[in-house]
């Protein structure tokens, strides 16, 4: 196993692009497939998770191996389902094959599509026989996964009745659901909340047109939280292809983060335009921070590191979704912070706290850095590395970063952070 050990600069001045929105860009090669055309997007994410679906959909084979891209696992779904396109195994990894499917699949059952389990009842991999399907009415649970939520959207437009699909109980990552219904009509949908827990979809089909994909908040989250940590007080870091008005939901960063001590300057803020980014001190950081993450859960991880190299105690709630994740998040971020000293605590609703306080650990030395566990979650390996700023870190299986930032390495790198295998 590969382990990178970071070594932070006593001066933060980083110019970085950022890599494409991975959200936008599964989005749109599926919206793209489901019109029938051929011009991709301009800009479209490198990272593993897109890169597995401009395979998938150029090559179509009869087992469709998605690996671990949880996006990809259920947009495919419904695309299989809803297309003309025969009888397809859809698979992945050994964790995807756990990461549960069942009421994304039961919701398009009752729209007529044809899927069964290989395996386990609930989970991957599935047999799909696609076709059209009819359409019309159903419920889902909104508190689960949005992108059982997405898949089921993005479809609406060529079932034959359309879709009106309500959400039941209470309804998270809200913002990754307008963001599915904004890409949505960038190609011609009418897809709209019909009421506060119903969304409507006509059987309008999609238009092809040129598209490009902006630039990735959620990507921007691990800059951000470099400002915070850095001891530079005339720190800066500048973000290229980032959108002032983004419908991305971890645009919200920008504001969390102003709690923590970084100030957000946008070079233009023409709508519709990407610009470019500058992040600095604002000199004030809140003594205690309590955050709801239902609509921003991938913020968390950052959020949480952030918070305990800066030593500000915190609650956090909204985080359920995270034990379906990569891995166990919440499990996986009290047992990598707890090598840290840090002893977090968790509830029986999932809130996630910590008191400030330390456990006792023998003070860390500066040849001997911690080394984090990834838990092939790239998320663990992108939020955890900042805090070389502050102690000695090491990051087991750095690859992983590869899921949604490939360029990450490089990019600290460039920022003379120090990385070494």
């Amino acid at each position: 196993m590969t382990t990178y050990q970071i070594t932070a600069p006593e001066r933060l001045r980083a110019d970085i692009t950022l890599p494409a929105s991975k959200s936008i860009s599964n989005r749109a090669l599926i919206i793209c497939a489901l019109s029938g055309g051929c011009l991709l997007p301009d800009n479209l994410s490198d990272c593993d998770d897109t890169k597995v679906i401009i395979r998938a959909l150029r090559d179509m084979p009869q087992t469709i191996d998605i690996g671990a891209a949880g996006t990809a696992m259920r947009f495919m779904t419904a695309l299989l389902a809803a297309t003309d396109c025969g009888e397809h195994v859809l698979t992945g990894t050994e964790r995807m094959q756990h990461r549960p499917i069942g009421l994304l699949v039961d919701a398009l059952r009752r729209l007529g599509a044809d899927i069964s389990y290989v395996g386990e009842e609930g989970y991957p991999p599935l047999r799909i026989s696609g076709g059209q399907l009819e359409g019309g009415a159903v419920e889902i649970a909104g508190n689960v996964s949005s992108q059982y939520i997405s898949a089921l959207l993005m479809i609406g437009p060529m079932l034959a009745r359309g879709l009106k699909l309500r959400l039941t109980g209470d309804i998270i990552s809200r913002p990754y659901i307008d963001l599915t219904l904004w890409t949505m009509r960038e190609f011609g949908a009418d897809a709209e909340w019909s009421d506060v827990d119903t969304i409507s979809v006509s059987p309008r089909p999609y238009r092809t047109r040129p598209y490009l994909i902006e630039n990735d908040w959620s990507a921007a989250s691990y800059w951000y939280e470099m400002v915070a940590l850095s001891n530079d007080p005339e720190a800066e870091v500048r973000l290229h292809g980032l959108m002032d008005g983004s419908k991305q939901g971890d645009s919200s960063v920008r504001y969390i983060f102003s709690l923590l001590g970084v100030r957000t300057t946008f070079d233009s803020k023409e709508p519709g335009r990407p610009t470019t980014v500058t992040l600095r001190k604002n000199g004030h950081c809140v003594p205690r921070m309590e955050y709801d993450f239902v609509n921003a859960p991938d913020l968390a991880q950052t959020v949480v590191a952030a918070c305990c190299g800066l030593g500000v105690p915190f609650r956090f709630r909204g985080l359920h979704t995270l034990r379906i994740k990569e891995t166990d998040r919440i499990q996986a971020l009290k047992t990598e912070m707890g090598k840290l000293g840090y002893d977090l605590h968790v509830d029986a609703d999932d809130q996630l706290s910590w008191d400030g306080t330390m456990n006792g650990l023998p003070t860390l030395q500066p040849d001997a850095p911690t080394a984090i566990d990834t838990y092939k979650d790239h998320r663990m390996a992108l939020s955890f590395a900042p805090l070389a700023l502050r102690r000695p870190i090491a990051i087991n299986d750095p690859e992983v970063v590869s899921k949604s930032y490939p360029r990450y390495w490089d990019d600290l790198r460039s920022s003379e952070f120090i990385v070494n295998s």
